[in-house]
């Protein structure tokens, strides 16, 4: 991934926030038929010292041959992004040598991808995505809401993919390359999933 040094992003505290926050990775693999990318929701644990840049995990249905792949994979996490207007910046007044751009964040995760076929594995997996995702709500559905037998039919349905991470780069885009001014003037006029994500990788 391209990027000038001061949009570069190495912390992983920084990284797995905008993975847990935007857990939709899209996920490329080459194989015989060329380039291809699946689009999945992953949960990343940063806790297993035998990985230090993290594990990710997730599942697929069994028909789809991404379980299958082997060799190295690239998921790609998107964080916010904003158009930023030439009208934010103070030389827009003063010489009108500004255009426009864009911000973002992303994450590139590298890693070998492993299947995962243990019953398990899967449903415990599949309770924390569940309760991940369901916690928002008024009344959070569980696994436990489901026949037991119709849950069990599923799981053999699916397949867990595992990536232990091997490199991890991110590019926060926000603005660094601009004065204070304007940094504060384009924070100010941006949502809040945008400012945050300034503040963050100004902390």
């Amino acid at each position: 991934m391209y990027g000038p040094s001061a949009f570069d992003e190495i912390r992983p505290s920084l990284l797995h926030g905008l993975i847990d926050a935007h857990p939709l990775g899209t996920i490329i693999t080459h194989g015989d038929g060329g380039l291809d990318a699946n689009h999945i929701p992953f949960e990343i644990d940063a806790g297993d010292e035998n990985a230090p840049f993290g594990i990710l995990r997730a599942h697929v249905a069994r028909a789809n041959p991404l379980w299958r792949h082997e060799g190295e994979t690239l998921v790609v996490f998107q964080g916010p992004s904003a158009y930023i207007t030439p009208a934010l910046y103070e030389d827009k007044k003063i010489n009108g040598k500004v255009v426009p751009t864009y911000n973002y964040a992303v994450v590139h995760a590298h890693g070998t991808l492993r299947a995962i076929e243990d019953p398990a594995w899967i449903l415990a997996l599949l309770g924390r995505l569940t309760a991940r995702h369901e916690a928002a709500q008024a009344a959070p559905w569980s696994l436990e809401d489901a026949p037991s037998d119709f849950i069990d039919r599923l799981v053999t349905m699916i397949v867990g993919i595992e990536i232990p991470v091997e490199r991890m780069h991110g590019k926060w885009k926000v603005s660094q390359n601009r004065s204070q001014n304007d940094q504060r003037t384009i924070e100010s006029a941006m949502d809040a999933p945008m400012a945050q994500a300034m503040q963050r990788r100004s902390a």
